[in-house]
């Protein structure tokens, strides 16, 4: 039986580094990652990504999202997959904009959604064509629902660190918008550098101030995009402040459709290959994974952007 998402404390994961002993990767490529690319991936080929993610090791693969096909053609196979993907793919979570997605993935029993908020006005009216105040009417009930009917639920705010066209983001701006999130009745937030202007320095001021908005490390996860070469950097410096789960994809793929600045993702092999080099216990086996993405690189008629794909690649 597949593991469900999890959160891991710090609590009792300290290495004698000071660094976590463990981490937990949350796989985005399969529906983050695929999302952006130009060309269409048959749903048996998701399928046979998803199996491959999972085998390689990694204990939460994001598998799609539920949004209309008419803003992300590309996903419009969502209730095919999960159908494909049988009683495991109850298991593994999907990306829901609202209560029309949430009905799809009741239909299709899934116990795990989540959430995509924004931080900045610009983007909620681009991504969500709704204001920034306007978002969390639009999330309640779908958090509710999805709560009452036992489902899981994960938060992602973006923007955090940066938007293409407000500029800065201020920190306190983002920490109100995650908290409000959040407190819809999430069980995780997940901090996007969605166009990865980020820097150490940044991640760091932003975790302490969420840590004392009243969000502990334990609920928090981050998720940066490498369009500035920041993203493993930026994930060290999480890692240094206590934060324990890390969203990646496999082989860099990604971005964010309506961000044109939004390049890659920061690659899961990229991260895996510092975490392990740090002793951190990640559970993914590193060469499998490379395989996956080499075959995936090959699917899509491209070379991986991840370093350590193209260093490990047969």
């Amino acid at each position: 039986m597949m593991r469900a998402p999890q959160v891991v404390s710090t609590s009792s994961t300290t290495g004698t580094n000071g660094l976590p002993s463990k981490v937990t990767i949350y796989e985005v490529g399969a529906r983050d990652g695929l999302q952006n690319e130009k060309a269409v991936v048959p749903v048996e080929a998701k399928a046979g990504f998803i199996h491959r993610l999972l085998a390689a090791g990694l204990p939460i693969v994001e598998a799609t999202s539920f949004v209309h096909p008419k803003w992300v053609p590309q996903l419009a196979d969502a209730a095919e997959l999960m159908t494909l993907l049988g009683d495991e793919g109850r298991q593994l979570p999907v990306l829901v904009p609202n209560e029309r997605g949430l009905d799809r993935a009741l239909d299709l029993g899934l116990e795990h959604i989540a959430i995509f908020g924004s931080a900045t006005e610009t983007f909620a009216q681009k991504n969500l064509n709704r204001g920034l105040d306007e978002q969390f009417a639009m999330f309640e009930p779908t958090v509710e629902r999805a709560r009452a009917a036992g489902m899981d639920v994960r938060a992602y705010v973006s923007m955090c660190f940066g938007d293409p066209w407000e500029g800065d983001v201020a920190i306190d701006q983002v920490v109100g918008v995650g908290k409000r999130l959040f407190d819809l009745g999430a069980s995780q937030l997940s901090l996007g550098d969605t166009i990865g202007v980020g820097t150490a320095g940044h991640v760091k001021a932003l975790l302490n101030a969420f840590n004392e908005a009243g969000l502990a490390n334990d609920v928090l996860a981050v998720h940066f995009h490498d369009t500035y070469g920041q993203a493993l950097a930026n994930a060290y410096a999480a890692l240094e402040h206590g934060i324990t789960t890390f969203d990646a994809s496999a082989g860099g793929l990604g971005g964010c459709p309506y961000a044109e600045s939004a390049t890659g993702n920061l690659a899961t092999e990229d991260l895996v290959w510092m975490l392990h080099g740090l002793g951190i216990e990640t559970g993914v086996d590193l060469e499998a994974l490379v395989t996956t993405s080499v075959w995936m690189a090959d699917l899509l008629g491209r070379p991986s952007p991840s370093r350590v794909v193209t260093a490990l690649a047969p």
